[in-house]
């Protein structure tokens, strides 16, 4: 029989003074966690990728495409999120609809996003703190501690990784408040910076950028250098720049008033993420020609291309740091309350669900976690870890979408007036959701690495192993230690 944890009981433990998060949290201050968990590594390093591999100077139709599909995701998250406000994201929403199996399928692919993600970001955040020490000061930090054994340079150990999110956990196990502050704070500076960006940049646009004469970088040249195909496999390639609005979910139980404020959090970040990528994104295009755009910084790069002062390079590159920072702080920010959400029902260990009594965190869970991020940051290749970061997300992608037309039948009365609700019915955009994030995981399968000697793509093959890894701790503990399973909580 597949256990179904009872939704009486998911919103009577996020009510519970004692054990439950503290609410601190309001609508503006989930907005600006979703920005700075979105604009990041996106905007700051896949915009170049993109457009000189992919799309061309139609990476702007790209970026569309990606945004209509994210939107899809972001509805149904906000229809789930308001509806049970509880700590775990996907992985609560899972277990209250589909049931526990699925459910811990579901935390335990978002533990290996969220995870890999954080090291892979702080790798990213290494390599820019490091080029800006140089610009900036003329400091060149020792090869050895910024490059593991691993990499093309090899090294000891990437300490600047391994430190910012070791800063990063203590910021996390002091305080919601505290934390989210910080974000606040930082995210104001990185807006700021790409607002920067548009008004310089702009002046600069040369429209012969947008038509480029055909050739071996430039395809078949014009607009569309590289057809439609392009165009959509460019919107599969920076999809994972919107990733990070879910990420607002996994706060639900820290919310002041989750059914208003999650979904206006969720809504509005992806929206004001989205604009400001498409105005990033053509007025680079229109700086410069797209096939030189294939570099690690490419903001920074249009800035100097286009023979602007070489400070506001170096104000950019702060940019990039900062995105960076917020999307390390709100990655591992989500991790520890997925982990804290299925530690509270048994399925890993308790210690994991330990909170504060004065910060009211969950401190031994962030601080476990915060030790495993730095240990694979500051001693994995960025290109290893980097590949397996996104299947985790797919895949609660789609259970989230199939939740909300089975949490519509099996608890009609939230329908009625509370929280938000998706337009167009409980099948429509769901569906619709589910079906292109199967799709984006199947085209993973292509381009990507293979596993040596075989033709398997490593982002499957990483996923296979750890669901296997999965599976066997849970049959092994978490199924016989599940409180739905003790309590004899089953719907």
């Amino acid at each position: 029989m597949q256990r179904i944890k009872p939704l009486a009981t998911i919103l009577a433990e996020g009510s519970d003074g004692t054990k439950g998060l503290k609410r601190t949290l309001g609508p503006w201050s989930l907005t600006a966690m979703g920005i700075g968990a979105i604009i990041g590594t996106g905007i700051f390093v896949l915009t170049g990728v993109a457009s000189a591999t992919r799309a061309g100077p139609a990476i702007t139709i790209s970026f569309i495409v990606a945004g209509i599909v994210s939107a899809f995701a972001a509805l149904c998250y906000a229809e789930v999120a308001s509806k049970i406000p509880i700590a775990g994201s996907a992985y609560t929403y899972a277990y209250a609809t589909v049931g526990e199996f699925l459910a811990w399928v579901v935390g335990w692919d978002l533990i290996l996003e969220y995870a890999l993600g954080a090291a892979t970001v702080s790798i990213g955040w290494a390599g820019y703190f490091g080029n800006f020490l140089t610009a900036a000061f003329g400091i060149t930090l020792p090869t050895m501690w910024t490059h593991n054994h691993w990499d093309p340079t090899p090294g000891i150990m990437n300490v600047p990784a391994a430190a910012i999110i070791l800063v990063m956990t203590a910021l996390l196990a002091r305080g919601t408040r505290e934390s989210g502050m910080v974000n606040n704070i930082i995210v104001t500076i990185k807006i700021a910076i790409v607002l920067f960006f548009i008004a310089v940049g702009i002046g600069h646009v040369n429209p012969a950028n947008f038509h480029l004469p055909a050739g071996p970088t430039t395809g078949a040249g014009g607009y569309f250098p590289f057809g439609w195909q392009g165009v959509l496999g460019g919107a599969a390639f920076i999809f994972f720049a919107y990733i990070g609005f879910d990420a607002v979910s996994t706060s639900a139980e820290e919310c002041k008033n989750p059914g208003r404020d999650l979904p206006f959090g969720i809504i509005m970040s992806l929206a004001v993420c989205t604009v400001l990528y498409i105005a990033v994104v053509a007025i680079l295009n229109g700086m410069v020609p797209f096939n030189l755009l294939n570099v690690a910084s490419p903001v920074a790069f249009a800035v100097l291309h286009v023979g602007l002062p070489s400070w506001m390079a170096l104000v950019i590159s702060l940019g990039a740091i900062a995105g960076l920072t917020t999307v390390l702080l709100v990655m591992m920010f989500g991790q520890s309350r997925v982990i804290f959400a299925m530690s509270r029902d048994g399925l890993i260990p308790q210690w994991f669900a330990a909170v504060h009594k004065t910060w009211r965190t969950p401190v031994f869970s962030t601080v476990f976690f915060g030790i495993f991020i730095a240990t694979v940051a500051g001693f994995t290749p960025i290109g290893v870890v980097g590949s397996l970061t996104n299947m985790g997300t797919l895949a609660a992608f789609i259970l989230t979408s199939l939740a909300v037309p089975v949490l519509r039948a099996k608890y009609p009365e939230l329908t009625s007036g509370k929280g938000f609700s998706v337009p167009g019915g409980p099948y429509l955009i769901p569906i619709i959701s589910a079906v292109v994030s199967f799709g984006l995981m199947v085209s993973l399968m292509f381009g990507s690495p293979s596993v040596p000697g075989t033709n398997i793509p490593l982002p499957w093959a990483g996923f296979i192993v750890w669901l296997l890894i999965g599976m066997v701790l849970y049959f092994v503990y978490g199924r016989r230690n599940s409180t739905v399973s003790t309590n004899g909580k089953v719907n």
